[in-house]
C-alpha cells in the first residue's frame, strides 16, 4: 500500500494538501491503491475530503482507525435526537446566533448548550456543553460530522480540560489522554492510553508521537505483504521522520521536501536548515528516497548533503489532459491590466511587495489592479495584512486597486486565472508553487522574483514570463508596465505559457513517480520472526 502522511485536511488548505490531491488523481488514474493518512483528530475530515472527490476507502485517519470509524454511513444528528437524561427538557434557540441551542428543564435549571456545525443548513449537532447544578461546565461531548459521539472532554473544577476520551462508533471508550501540570508548571498532555478493540490489550504512551509510531506499526502490519514493501511518503515530515524508521517490520520511506530545505532560500549551501526538515536532513541516509519537486533542489540537496539515499525529482503539480487541451483565451478577452495572486495572505508570500509594485506601475498604467485570493494568516499580529495596508497608505491608492478576496475552491481559482492576464509572486521561499503552475496552464504570464524553488524553474525568463531580482519591487513594476504597454508581447508570452505547461502533463509526472515505485520493488529484505520478539533485526538491502 502507498501511504501519504499528513496532519489534517480542512475547508481551506495549503499547497501540501493540494499537492496530495493532484497525486491522488494521478494514482487513481493509473490504478495504484493509496491512502491519505491523517494524524490529527478532525470531526469533519471525511466531509472535507469527500467534497474534493476523496473516498472513505482512500481516507485513513489515526483516530478513525482506533475508533473503528474508517467507513461510517453518514447520519444527520439533530438536537432533538439527543438524550439529556430528563423527561422535561426545553430547547431554546439563542437569539444572538443561528447555530446554538440552550437546554433547560421545564421544572427549572440550566442543563447545557448545543452547538451546530457551521456552513450547513441541516443543523447537525457539533458539540454539547453540559453544566452542573451550580452552573459549572463539567463536560463537552464532540460529535463527528457523520453523526456519532467521537470525543468527550471532562473539565476540572478550575475550568481546564482534564481527561479526554475518544469512543468507537458503538460507544466504547478506546483512547484517552490526560492533561496535567508538569514539573515546570505547564499544563499539558501527560500521557495516552489505548485499548485495542480486537485483543483487549491496553497500551500506554508518553506522548502523541509514540502513539503515532504504534499507529504506523499497525498499518504496516495490516497491509503487510511478503512480496512488496509498504511505501510511506512523508508529506508532513515531522509526523514520522523518526518513527517510520523504527517500525517492527521494514517499509519503504520517502522523505518529501515540499519547501526549501534551507532556512535561507538564497543560501542553500550554508544557511541553517528549514526547521521542519532538520531531523530528516541530519539523518538523511536513514530514508530510502528523498523527493524534491524541481531538478534544481535535487541538485542542491545532493551538493550539500551527499546522501546515500536515492534522490528523485517529482513535480507536485499535474496538468490533466482536459486542461492542456482547452482552447486558449486571448489576452484581449481578459480583464485589462489585471494581476492575480492566489495564496495565503502571509508575510512569506510577499503580497505587500507586489502591492507596492502595482502602485509604482500605476503611474504609467492607471487602471492596473491586483486581486489576491486566500485566507489571511494572522501571525505576527497580522503582519502580512499590515504590509499591504502600508503600501496602500504610502501611495494613497484608491479603493479597487488592491483587492483582497476570500479563499477559492479549485473551480473558482481556474475561473480567476482565465480572466486575469498576469500572475505575480514575491515569495521568500517556495517548494514548487502549484498555483503558479496552474496559472500558466490557464495562459497567465508570470512575473516572479528569483526565488528557490519552483518559480525560477516554472518561469522560463522572457518566454512565459519574467524573473526579477529577489527583492526587485521596482523591477517587477517595470515588467508590469512593459507587458501592459505591449499587447503583442503579452499575447506571445501567454501562448508560450500554454505551451510550456505540457512539461507537467500526467504522462510526464507519472513517469517520475513510476521510477520511485520501481525502486521500492527492488528492495529485498529479511527479518527474524521470534515468538517472544516479534519481527526485528531487520536488514534491508538493495
Amino acid at each position: 500500500m502507498k501511504f501519504f502522511i499528513n496532519s489534517s485536511f480542512n475547508k481551506a488548505n495549503s499547497g501540501i494538501e493540494h499537492a496530495q490531491l493532484k497525486r491522488a488523481d494521478l494514482f487513481r488514474l493509473h490504478g495504484e491503491p493509496f491512502k491519505l493518512v491523517f494524524r490529527e483528530w478532525s470531526p469533519r475530515l471525511h466531509y472535507f475530503l469527500s467534497e474534493v472527490g476523496v473516498s472513505a476507502e482512500e481516507t485513513l485517519g489515526m483516530f478513525d482507525y482506533f475508533q473503528e470509524a474508517e467507513d461510517v454511513s453518514d447520519m444527520v444528528l439533530h438536537v432533538g435526537d439527543l438524550d439529556f437524561g430528563y423527561s422535561d427538557i426545553v430547547l431554546t434557540k439563542d437569539e444572538d446566533t443561528d447555530y446554538r441551542y440552550s437546554v433547560s428543564r421545564a421544572s427549572g435549571g440550566f442543563v447545557g448548550r448545543v452547538n451546530l456545525f457551521a456552513d450547513t443548513d441541516e443543523e447537525r449537532v457539533s458539540s454539547v456543553e453540559l453544566f452542573d447544578a451550580y452552573g459549572n461546565l463539567y463536560r463537552v461531548d464532540h460529535y463527528d460530522f457523520r453523526g456519532f459521539k467521537s470525543l468527550v472532554q471532562w473539565y476540572t473544577p478550575d475550568n481546564k480540560i482534564g481527561t479526554e476520551v475518544w469512543y468507537t462508533v458503538s460507544g466504547k471508550p478506546v483512547l484517552e489522554t490526560f492533561n496535567k501540570f508538569d514539573g515546570t508548571g505547564n499544563y499539558r498532555k501527560m500521557g495516552w492510553r489505548l485499548t485495542d478493540q480486537k485483543t483487549g490489550a491496553v497500551y500506554s504512551f508518553a506522548n502523541i508521537d509514540e502513539l503515532t509510531k504504534h499507529f504506523y506499526n499497525c498499518l504496516n502490519e495490516d497491509y503487510w505483504s511478503d512480496k512488496e514493501l509498504n511505501i510511506f511518503v512523508l508529506d508532513r515530515t515531522h509526523l514520522g521522520d523518526w518513527a517510520l524508521k523504527e517500525l517492527d517490520r521494514p517499509c519503504y520511506v520517502a522523505f518529501h521536501l515540499h519547501n526549501s530545505h534551507a532556512g535561507d532560500a538564497n543560501d542553500v549551501m550554508h544557511s541553517v536548515m528549514n526547521n521542519f526538515y532538520e531531523y530528516g536532513l541530519t539523518n538523511i541516509n536513514r530514508y530510502d528516497a528523498i523527493i524534491s519537486a524541481t531538478p534544481k533542489q535535487t541538485h542542491d540537496v545532493q551538493a550539500r548533503f551527499a546522501p546515500e539515499s536515492k534522490l528523485f525529482t517529482i513535480p507536485v503539480g499535474v496538468n490533466p489532459p482536459e486542461v492542456l487541451a482547452q482552447k486558449p483565451i486571448s489576452m484581449l478577452k481578459r480583464k485589462a491590466h489585471s494581476v492575480l495572486m492566489t495564496c495565503r495572505i502571509a508575510p512569506e508570500k510577499g503580497v505587500g511587495k507586489v502591492a507596492e509594485a502595482i502602485a509604482i506601475a500605476r503611474k504609467q498604467i492607471p487602471d492596473i489592479t491586483l486581486d489576491a485570493f486566500g485566507y489571511i494568516d494572522h501571525r505576527d499580529n497580522d503582519a502580512a495584512k499590515k504590509e499591504i495596508d502600508a503600501a496602500i497608505e504610502k501611495y494613497k491608492l484608491p479603493d479597487g486597486v488592491i483587492n483582497l478576496h476570500d479563499y477559492l475552491d479549485k473551480e473558482g481559482v481556474a475561473r480567476e486565472q482565465q480572466s486575469h492576464q498576469v500572475y505575480a509572486l514575491m515569495s521568500i521561499m517556495e517548494g514548487f508553487n502549484l498555483a503558479l503552475m496552474e496559472a500558466q496552464a490557464n495562459g497567465e504570464v508570470t512575473v516572479t522574483n528569483d526565488v528557490n524553488y519552483g518559480p525560477n524553474d516554472l518561469v522560463v525568463n522572457e518566454e512565459n514570463g519574467y524573473i526579477v531580482a529577489y527583492d526587485g519591487i521596482e523591477e517587477m513594476a517595470e515588467k508590469f508596465v512593459e507587458l501592459f504597454k505591449d499587447d503583442d508581447k503579452l499575447q506571445e508570452m501567454s501562448d508560450k505559457a500554454y505551451k510550456l505547461s505540457e512539461r507537467f502533463s500526467e504522462e510526464n509526472v507519472w513517469q517520475a513517480w513510476q521510477e520511485l515505485l520501481d525502486d521500492a520493488k527492488t528492495k529485498s529484505f529479511s527479518y527474524i520472526k521470534d515468538a517472544s520478539q516479534g519481527y526485528g533485526n531487520q536488514e534491508v538491502k538493495k
